[in-house]
């Protein structure tokens, strides 16, 4: 109770203010006890989808974090859950509306409120767009992470020595990626559509390659802790992935409904109990227990950014709770794994 107090109370306290609102919202819009009902149930159930969806995104989360200074980090917690409810699950959707159907930011807003099917219909022709986006950024933190010369702890050894044998190779991600995203436009992709899916796709690699040399700029041998330039580096970083992660969930989202305040709710409780879980990770020294954990959120993004990238073919259509079954899968794995060369260890130091 204690430990959930600890870094689970504030989570708490907003999920409260949020099912109220989206009770309020339920009961004014739909007039009754149950409509209220039902809008928390939409609201609960997308903080558990937002969840399970970003549970690998926290894992990832926390290896940032635990270099960045109390400051940046409590920042994270409290800057962090604004940018990341208002600006990733609010604001860069209507903004990428506006840009791809050509319409002014306000009325792309007044659109959201007052004609939601419109708002959703637009965000559904911007999924080409927003899966190229997300695709390549998520891609290239997973080909990052595993084409690491340095990198000697493996998970599944064969292969994971094979890919840290090619990261030898200057700049092997971004080709891997770049080519990958050609051939998917050129083959898999709408003619109408090919010039804003591989625009998009390139900005998410130029994106993720610009905070990468931004990182290294400030990387300091020694350095345990980054903080000013550094921390707002990996803050930045952080939040970047974040919206990675959150967008292709924003049209999943109208699946169930399509009131932006219960989405805006529902999102926000799943957003914050990831941040919070994120922080416990850290705090409780959770990625060196679990050697594999790493390894297991790392291939629950490479997941993630092949499911998005193939959905920039409209025929290809992965609900995302299979996407998030398939993430939490690679994690419960990792764990296990983690649990069991912890014994081996063991039994070895007693032989």
């Amino acid at each position: 109770m204690k430990v959930f107090k600890e870094f689970f109370g504030f989570a708490s306290l907003v999920t409260l203010v949020c099912l109220a609102v989206a009770a309020w919202d339920g009961y004014t819009r739909g007039g009754g006890l149950d409509a209220m009902w039902q809008a928390l149930a939409i609201a609960v159930l997308l903080g558990v989808l937002e969840i399970s969806l970003s549970f690998d995104n926290a894992v990832v989360n926390a290896t940032v974090l635990r270099t960045m200074s109390q400051k940046w980090q409590q920042r994270f917690l409290t800057w962090g859950i604004l940018i990341a409810v208002f600006g990733m699950r609010f604001i860069f959707p209507i903004l990428i509306v506006a840009l791809s159907a050509g319409l002014g930011f306000g009325e792309v807003v007044r659109e959201a409120f007052a004609n939601p099917e419109l708002y959703a219909e637009h965000l559904e022709r911007a999924h080409v767009t927003i899966s190229a986006f997300g695709g390549a950024f998520l891609m290239m933190v997973f080909l990052k992470y595993f084409m690491d010369a340095a990198k000697d702890v493996h998970w599944l050894r064969r292969a994971e020595r094979l890919l840290a044998r090619a990261g030898k190779l200057d700049s092997i991600q971004g080709i891997i990626v770049g080519v990958l995203l050609l051939a998917l436009v050129h083959y898999t992709v709408a003619p109408a559509e090919q010039f804003s899916a591989l625009s998009a796709g390139l900005v998410g690699l130029l994106v993720y390659l610009m905070m990468d040399t931004v990182s290294n700029l400030f990387e300091v041998d020694g350095l345990t802790e980054k903080s000013g330039a550094a921390g707002a580096s990996a803050f930045l970083y952080l939040e970047i992935l974040d919206a990675s992660f959150s967008l292709d969930g924003v049209i999943g989202a109208f699946a169930l409904t399509k009131d932006v305040v219960l989405i805006a709710a529902g999102l926000t409780i799943g957003a914050i109990f990831v941040r919070s879980l994120t922080i416990m990770m850290v705090k409780k020294g959770t990625l060196e227990a679990y050697r594999f954990l790493e390894h297991g959120a790392h291939y629950g993004i490479g997941a993630l950014a092949t499911i998005m990238l193939l959905s920039m073919n409209r025929d290809v259509h992965i609900p995302e709770l299979v996407t998030g079954l398939i993430g939490a899968g690679f994690i419960g794995l990792a764990i296990w794994s983690s649990l069991q060369a912890n014994k081996r260890d063991r039994q070895a130091r007693l032989n």
